[in-house]
């Protein structure tokens, strides 16, 4: 009976009704004909996990089991908590006795900073705060914070300063801050796919602000994925084929301080400023982590350089949009 319960083909949806939304909170759960499933909110977005499986209280069963999971997640990566472990390390500049998905995750964060040579920065964060305060104030200037905060600002930015081991996390850089916001939605997307997967789910697609598939669909076919279009609600760019992989795509449009948009959530970690080399960025990989932390990433990196990351990642492929309208693809 186990054997037959763990290879037969089963669906499960996860569904986040806008980008950028990860982390669930609250919640109802209904059942239907079809499915089961739960609705609440992450971040003040929509969110909904929808499943099909024969067995209905199989499905609550892991629906509950998600949702507990990513609150748990919630309590160590948001930064809109104040009793989260990452506004903890920001406050204290110290994390002591960490979560095993912390030091995993930042440990993650600091391989792909190597990767993409510094480009991928989880300490940005008080780029954030400087462009924040500037753009909230009265009557800002439109060409961003002066030149004298940017230099105070990027003194200190740089991912050398966040030490990161089992039993400790610092921050060695005075006012230094971390953001995962370019990783942590990818992260919490596999592990939910592990949980399903661990489950006996051997057909899945879980969308959590990044999608990832697990084979392909219960008749056979690719999952159709969509990307948007940042600047057009509602359009898309293109729609892909997913099988065993996962994408993540990310665009400067997502979030602009000023009207103009000359200055928006993707932080050069060298410059302090938002570059606008390409309208939208999607990578293609293995992992909904990689393909976030990538698509972070490439928003800030020439496209010779990109190709050359991706020509030695197996199963990664990047998709660009430039921004003057041209189409890139780099990878298999």
């Amino acid at each position: 009976m186990l054997k037959q319960e763990l290879t037969r083909r089963r669906m499960i949806v996860i569904a986040a009704s806008a980008a950028g939304s990860t982390f669930l909170t609250g919640g109802r759960v209904a059942a239907t004909d079809e499915s089961v499933r739960w609705r609440g909110s992450a971040l003040g977005a929509q969110v909904s996990i929808d499943i099909h499986h024969s067995d209905r209280a199989e499905a609550q069963r892991l629906v509950y089991r998600c949702v507990l999971d990513v609150r748990r997640l919630e309590q160590q990566f948001s930064l809109y908590r104040t009793d989260s472990a990452i506004s903890k390390l920001n406050r204290t500049g110290i994390l002591v006795s960490p979560s095993t998905e912390m030091v995993a995750l930042l440990k993650s964060a600091l391989r792909f900073a190597s990767v993409t040579d510094g480009a991928f920065d989880p300490t940005v964060q008080p780029l954030w705060q400087l462009y924040a305060e500037h753009f909230s104030s009265d009557e800002p200037h439109p060409a961003g914070p002066s030149a004298q905060k940017l230099a105070e600002t990027l003194a200190k930015v740089g991912h050398s300063g966040l030490l990161v081991s089992d039993d400790r996390v610092a921050l060695v850089k005075p006012g230094a801050a971390i953001t995962l916001n370019g990783i942590a939605q990818g992260y919490a997307t596999d592990r939910v796919v592990d949980i399903l997967r661990g489950s006996g789910l051997s057909t899945t697609l879980v969308n959590m602000g990044e999608i990832r598939a697990i084979a392909a669909r219960p008749d056979g076919t690719p999952w159709r994925v969509g990307l948007a279009d940042p600047d057009e609600a509602g359009a898309l760019t293109e729609t892909i084929d997913l099988v065993d992989r996962a994408v993540a795509t990310t665009a400067g449009a997502g979030f602009r301080f000023d009207t103009a948009g000359r200055f928006n959530h993707l932080f050069n970690p060298r410059t302090g400023r938002s570059p606008a080399l390409y309208r939208t960025v999607s990578v293609i990989a293995p992992t909904a982590t990689e393909a976030d932390a990538l698509s972070t990433a490439f928003s800030l990196m020439p496209a010779s350089r990109i190709a050359d990351v991706v020509a030695v990642r197996s199963g990664t492929q990047a998709r660009l949009i430039t921004a003057d309208g041209r189409s890139c693809v780099y990878g298999a």
